[in-house]
């Protein structure tokens, strides 16, 4: 489900320096040393105050796909990538070992242990690619959308961003976006895909393509029934909704705005829309929309928004900033020193602290097997998705996902939610280093 079924597995999908260094851990003997991967981001995106992880569920789908083909092995032969051991390796090549992580929809901070990989070296270094692949894009996304839908107020947003990023990343967007609040998407293979509600209208071609603007209107009426939404700013706004309601009359279902200065448009077009007996006909805006955007028209007459752009870039940050780091070699902490990169060794868990009425005070990030007391309100984070290579029965579903997002976003301090730039919402603490 994560990947498209033309790829016929995700094992190209890892980089080659990471075939550097199975082949060279393989020939010295450290490639069977049993070892902890872990990824985290060391900082939010500038501004943001928290991060919504996403793609987890896609990532456990490529861990199960991983494998070489015979085409596969015989490209990275016949551009001597690495030894006929390591292809004999490769040609073989199951993970075997265990994942722990944060569940979709979960927030993180930073330093957060957002996916935990243990099994030997040479199986679990391969994961870094498509694992930080996935989990960057996904997870930069749902922390737009829930911007973006923590600004609607409660308000339906349409996902409608297939058209302005790459035609597989579009479906992974969709499905990103639908766990960061979105309500719907127009992306039909997210909705075969995933499941997800569906939804769009027409474009500004359709009306051209009619002699009139009546007979558009009344050609999309007749098919669709008056429930349908009308795009009334290819012309003039004013005459397009007088048409919209004389053609459909006052059952018409919504209209859409897609241009200009939409909050003083929607407040002109309610009024009107009243005027004709309208009343109940829904007012849908799009057209550049981002988080900004949209807690600015929060006081206007607008029911949806329509989001493309800003919420398949990331709103300004197209990633999440997660690295993929080696924290543990046969039960000994390792760690990377550089100044400006360092990271903490050991394998590592988390929990978040809440005060009793349910407002999050700090994450906790503590080694493995030291578990700090915890209180009635507090919650362990990572929770096991694969053991010996499978994974594990019982997992979040999409619908899980989201219901735990809208939990999260609760729970945040009220600072927490601002659109404007400031400090992580809760703060991350290491006992350890104490």
């Amino acid at each position: 489900m994560g990947f498209p079924e033309t790829h016929g597995s995700t094992a190209l999908l890892t980089d080659h320096y990471e075939l550097t260094m199975l082949g060279s851990a393989l020939a010295d003997g450290t490639g069977d040393r049993q070892c902890v991967f872990e990824v985290f981001a060391r900082r939010l995106p500038a501004g943001r105050r928290y991060g919504v992880v996403a793609g987890t569920g896609r990532v456990l789908e490529a861990i199960a796909d991983f494998r070489f083909t015979d085409a596969e092995i015989d490209q990275l032969a016949a551009t001597a990538v690495v030894d006929d051991d390591t292809l004999s390796w490769l040609a073989n090549y199951r993970f075997g070992g265990d994942v722990d992580g944060y569940p979709e929809g979960e927030l993180y901070f930073p330093g957060s242990p957002i996916l935990t990989v243990r099994g030997t070296f040479a199986e679990a270094v391969l994961l870094e690619t498509v694992a930080l692949s996935i989990l960057n894009h996904d997870s930069a996304i749902a922390s737009a959308a829930a911007r973006m839908s923590s600004a609607a107020h409660g308000r339906p947003i349409i996902e409608m961003g297939g058209r302005r990023t790459h035609e597989m990343a579009a479906v992974a967007a969709a499905r990103a976006a639908y766990i960061g609040g979105f309500a719907t998407t127009s992306n039909l293979e997210a909705g075969r895909r995933y499941g997800i509600p569906t939804r769009g209208t027409v474009a500004h071609a359709f009306m051209l393509l009619h002699d009139s603007e009546e007979d558009a209107f009344r050609a999309q009426v007749e098919k669709m029934g008056t429930d349908t939404t009308l795009l009334v700013d290819t012309y003039d706004i004013t005459r397009g909704i007088e048409t919209a309601v004389h053609v459909a009359g006052p059952e018409l279902g919504a209209i859409r705005i897609d241009s200009g200065d939409v909050g003083v448009l929607a407040r002109k077009a309610r009024e009107q829309l009243d005027s004709l007996g309208a009343k109940d006909t829904r007012i849908v805006v799009s057209g550049d929309l981002d988080e900004h955007a949209i807690a600015a028209l929060r006081a206007e007459p607008v029911d949806a928004y329509g989001v493309g752009t800003s919420v398949v870039t990331g709103s300004g940050a197209p990633t999440a900033g997660m690295v993929y780091k080696l924290v543990e070699v046969d039960g000994r902490p390792v760690a990377k020193r550089s100044e400006n990169k360092a990271s903490r060794g050991g394998e590592k868990s988390a929990l978040r602290r809440h005060k009793p009425t349910g407002t999050a005070l700090e994450e906790v990030v503590y080694a493995a097997g030291q578990r700090p007391e915890a209180g009635e309100n507090d919650r362990e984070l990572p929770i096991p998705l694969v053991r010996g290579g499978k994974p594990v029965d019982g997992l979040p579903t999409l619908e899980d996902s989201r219901q735990r997002l809208r939990e999260g976003l609760v729970s945040l301090p009220w600072e927490g939610l601002k659109l404007s730039s400031g400090e992580p919402a809760i703060p991350t603490v290491f006992p350890q280093e104490a």
